[in-house]
């Protein structure tokens, strides 16, 4: 078995304990330790990951805490999504503890960076497990989800990803999700075109190797055939080309597309808006959620980011006493770091375990498969008002229903516009099918 180093993030159990894992190579955590979080201490510790990928019995660990694991990239080029779903969870099992825990019992924190890698996550998996995790509250990506999946079924944990929203993420009965589910996201974004008249023709770049990328743009493209939207250009990159957009926006200024969609995450979107800048071609840029975390990229010029649109659940500009209050707590762990809508749906995904585990009297001293049976019951029994969604609630397929929200940017800074009723009809219908 490979010796691998990992960094475990500890906070005080009033403020909610955290651990940062390292799954991967020796060499990339020791950069993961290097660029740890702000608001922790960092110690560095060698042990031997659990790399097998063998699911196993898992009993509860202790009868006195529930120990929540987090799983998501950390580190690398999707690290705004992995660190911001961690804040949001330590923030969430602060209030819960310090409001008296689930069921009086406390939450403890419990998490691992996989670098957004899918064997990396079973790796980070099998370590957590071994560290006494009974719920894990990840992975945070799509790909990873998938794989870790498959492990939690043959085990029987309860799953819920905050932000894994690929079809298949779900597929296994044990798994739910708070975010939308790709294809939603499609169609959504396609109706929100079409009712906006947001411009005539649209231009598609997107990841064929991704399913988080090519199930959105599944969807839209037949939504958008649906709705009576010209789509003009419609071109593909892959993880082995994905730095050097010339080509595709190429063809979409060629063609006259005056929206470009692009449905994938925002390190690959800053350098679409980049070169796009220096091929004089300025349409108007709509994303989904994968987009938000365009305006934390070191060195981008947040000006080329002013008028982009994206489908997001959150923003840390709103007003509500909700949200400033999170903002207020995430910030003082971050270390003056505004949120964005991974760490507010992985605070509503803490919320609705807590309502869950409160629902059918869940107690950490039950056997990991007891507490997923469960709380596979009270998920469905259960309504929340969150930061993503004044009401959310799921059904027995793990998907939830709620409202969509779409932002703009202006002068470096998310502004809400209004979002239709039939779209979000069609959110609630869709996602309860």
């Amino acid at each position: 078995m490979e010796m691998r180093k990992f960094t475990s993030l500890v906070l005080a159990a009033a403020m909610g304990a955290g651990l940062l894992a390292g799954c991967g190579s020796s060499s990339s955590t020791s950069s993961s330790a290097a660029s740890s979080t702000a608001a922790a201490s960092v110690v560095t510790d060698t042990t031997s990951a659990a790399a097998s990928t063998t699911a196993g019995t898992t009993t509860a660990s202790s009868g006195d805490t529930f120990k929540i694991g987090v799983i998501g990239p950390l580190t690398g080029g999707a690290s705004a999504y992995g660190t911001a779903v961690l804040y949001g969870a330590q923030v969430a099992a602060n209030e819960i503890n310090a409001a008296g825990g689930i069921n009086g019992y406390q939450v403890e924190i419990v998490s691992a960076d996989d670098e957004n890698d899918a064997q990396k996550s079973v790796n980070c998996y099998n370590t957590l497990k071994d560290k006494g995790m009974q719920i894990l509250a990840g992975t945070v990506t799509s790909n990873p989800c998938i794989a870790v999946a498959d492990y939690t079924k043959q085990d029987n944990m309860f799953q819920i990803t905050p932000s894994g929203s690929a079809e298949k993420c779900i597929a296994n009965d044990n798994v739910f999700r708070t975010c939308f589910a790709d294809p939603e996201q499609g169609t959504l974004s396609a109706d929100y075109m079409s009712e906006n008249k947001l411009g005539k023709k649209v231009g598609i770049i997107y990841d064929q190797s991704d399913s988080y990328s090519s199930g959105i743009h599944d969807a839209f493209v037949k939504e958008a055939k649906k709705n009576g939207l010209d789509v003009v250009s419609d071109e593909a990159f892959n993880a082995d080309n994905k730095t050097d957009f010339s080509v595709q926006i190429q063809a979409a200024q060629d063609a006259g597309a005056d929206i470009l969609f692009l449905p994938f995450y925002y390190t690959e979107a800053s350098l679409v808006l980049q070169q796009a800048k220096k091929m004089n071609y300025s349409p108007l840029f709509f994303g989904c959620d994968g987009m938000d975390g365009i305006l934390t990229v070191d060195g981008f010029d947040k000006s080329l980011a002013e008028g982009l649109m994206l489908m997001a659940p959150f923003s840390a500009s709103a007003t509500d006493e909700k949200t400033q209050a999170f903002d207020a707590a995430y910030e003082k762990l971050s270390g003056g770091e505004a949120p964005n809508q991974f760490g507010a749906d992985e605070y509503d995904t803490l919320y609705a375990i807590k309502a869950a585990a409160e629902k059918e009297n869940v107690t950490p001293s039950m056997s990991v498969s007891d507490i997923c049976e469960a709380m596979k019951k009270g998920m469905t029994e259960i309504q929340i008002s969150g930061l993503t969604s004044d009401s959310i609630t799921w059904d027995k397929s793990g998907a939830p229903t709620k409202s969509p929200r779409v932002y703009v940017i202006k002068n470096g800074e998310y502004a809400e516009e209004s979002t239709s009723d039939s779209a979000a009809t069609s959110t609630a219908a869709s996602t309860a099918s």
